[in-house]
């Protein structure tokens, strides 16, 4: 670990001014509501009924400082990467023959989606279970990483800053499991570090058509009802991908007024069959660092970068996909990545939710022994 400055790895303790809680709290308080349409669903968005209701669970309910004290039981970091200030959990497993990973979230979540899997990743109860050295890390311009300072923060940037980090950990070799934007964060590392990045593992893999029709011939109809399932999702559920890649900056100013507006514009993301404290928590850790905003920018940093690297990624691949999530399509798959190892699809069980739920989308949260299994195995097979 380097000492100087701007490469020092610095402790780091979560302690939000009991001020910020209040203010908060009158401010949901002073909440003013839209007009809403009587008897349209969710056809026009978020309904009114479902953000009220976590709204008033937030203010009478939801208990901050039992979360904050949670996320201090765990060692925290922070370190300079970049010209940012990045946030990290840095968790070691006792176990010596313990793989280091770094596990990636996406947007609205955070470095909460992890955290029902750190104990049995870290220590396992069966000595025959790989252990895992944890190092979840909140992406650049998101919760106590951000906000950034700095343009540019795209998966690729972001990529290179893991691979830094984890070398700044003394972690010559690794794995990188990701979810969400984690799941374009990690293969990046792989493409950037494949001497270093000894697998990953991802919950997506975003692959689509490149307009060849060639690659429609002789699909399956399972890979059909998957990639109709996502024209579904891109008619009538991706105006916020759009707007995040356009004009970040015009609902920012709406997100950092308005706790309320935060929480209806983060939630339609989160769905049914999340519980509320998961959904507040991670709303509320955008809201009491000011990221709101800056999160977002990593869309418009995506949407705009030049980099577009044509080669596929090489290292050992495994995708574990969710019934109601992304639905990755293989064959477009294996046009990017080269070396998909593993490849698996779950209901997840209980894991269920409406067709606007996208059950299963926060897999460590959802379904913890489900997605550890499939970490497990991968790793247990590419050692």
């Amino acid at each position: 670990m380097n000492a100087t400055a701007n490469t020092a790895i610095r402790p780091f303790r979560i302690d939000v001014p009991q001020a910020q809680l209040d203010d908060l709290s009158d401010r949901l308080r002073r909440t003013l509501y839209p007009n809403e349409l009587a008897g349209v669903g969710d056809s026009y968005g978020v309904p009114g009924d479902r953000v009220r209701t976590l709204a008033q669970y937030w203010l009478e309910s939801f208990d901050w400082r039992a979360l904050e004290a949670k996320l201090n039981t765990y060692p925290q970091f922070t370190t300079e990467i970049d010209g940012e200030d990045i946030h990290f959990l840095h968790i070691e497993s006792p176990r010596e023959d313990a793989t280091p990973v770094i596990l990636t979230h996406g947007w609205p979540g955070s470095i909460l989606e992890y955290l029902d899997v750190i104990e049995p990743l870290t220590n396992p109860e069966s000595a025959a279970d790989p252990a895992f050295h944890l190092v979840i890390p909140s992406l650049p311009g998101f919760g106590f990483s951000g906000p950034t300072r700095s343009t540019g923060w795209s998966r690729y940037r972001t990529a290179q800053a893991w691979v830094e980090l984890m070398s700044r950990l003394g972690y010559e070799q690794y794995g990188a499991i990701g979810n969400d934007g984690g799941s374009m964060v990690s293969p990046e590392m792989g493409r950037i570090a494949p001497d270093k990045v000894i697998g990953v593992h991802v919950t997506q893999l975003f692959s689509f058509p490149s307009g060849d029709p060639a690659e429609f011939e002789g699909m399956s109809a399972e890979d059909m009802a998957a990639l109709q399932h996502l024209q579904w999702f891109h008619e009538n559920k991706m105006s916020f991908n759009i707007l995040h890649s356009q004009q970040p900056q015009t609902i920012a100013y709406a997100l950092a007024d308005s706790p309320v507006g935060l929480l209806g514009w983060n939630s339609q993301l989160f769905g049914e069959s999340l519980d509320n404290d998961f959904i507040i928590g991670n709303v509320a850790i955008y809201w009491l660092t000011g990221t709101s905003g800056s999160a977002l920018r990593f869309y418009y940093e995506d949407a705009h970068t030049a980099e577009h690297p044509q080669e596929p990624t090489t290292v050992p691949t495994a995708l574990a996909m969710f019934k109601g999530d992304f639905q990755s399509i293989r064959r477009f798959a294996e046009r990017d990545h080269k070396n998909i190892v593993s490849w698996n699809a779950y209901d997840a069980g209980s894991v269920t939710g409406g067709p606007n739920d996208a059950a299963g989308h926060y897999a460590a949260h959802e379904a913890p022994q489900v997605l550890i299994d499939d970490i497990r195995q991968f790793f247990a097979q590419i050692r």
